[in-house]
C-alpha cells in the first residue's frame, strides 16, 4: 500500500522551547534508519516551513504508524493512496454499476 505521510510542527511555546524541539526532532532523526519495508519515492521538507511529505509504500500499517510515532513534536497524517488511473478505473465501474440500476 502506498502511503502519503505530512507533517507539521506542533506549537511548543517559548523560542527557547522551540529551539529545544528542533534539537531533539534533528538528534532522533539523525540515527532513524527506514525499515526494510520501507520503499521511500519522496521524502522533501516544505521550503521556509517545519514540515514535509514522504511517500511510501510498505506492506505493514504498523511500520507507518511507528514512524509516525517517533517524533511527538510533529503533527503525522499517513493517508493511503493509490494512482489517479487506477481510482478512474474503479470510479467508471462504480458509475456503470449505478447507471444499470436505473433502468430496473
Amino acid at each position: 500500500m502506498k502511503y502519503m505521510i505530512t507533517w507539521s510542527e506542533r506549537s511548543q511555546g517559548s523560542p527557547i522551547e522551540y529551539e529545544n524541539a528542533q534539537k531533539r526532532i534533528l538528534e532522533v532523526f539523525t540515527q532513524w534508519k527506514a525499515p526494510d519495508n520501507f520503499k521511500i519515492e519522496v521524502f522533501v521538507i516544505r521550503v521556509g516551513d517545519w514540515g514535509g511529505y514522504m511517500l511510501l509504500d510498505c506492506d505493514n500499517p504498523l511500520a507507518v504508524h511507528k514512524f509516525c510515532s517517533m517524533l511527538p513534536a510533529f503533527v503525522f497524517e499517513a493517508r493511503p493512496v493509490v494512482p489517479v488511473m487506477d481510482a478512474v478505473r474503479v470510479e467508471l465501474e462504480a458509475i456503470a454499476f449505478r447507471d444499470e440500476l436505473k433502468g430496473k
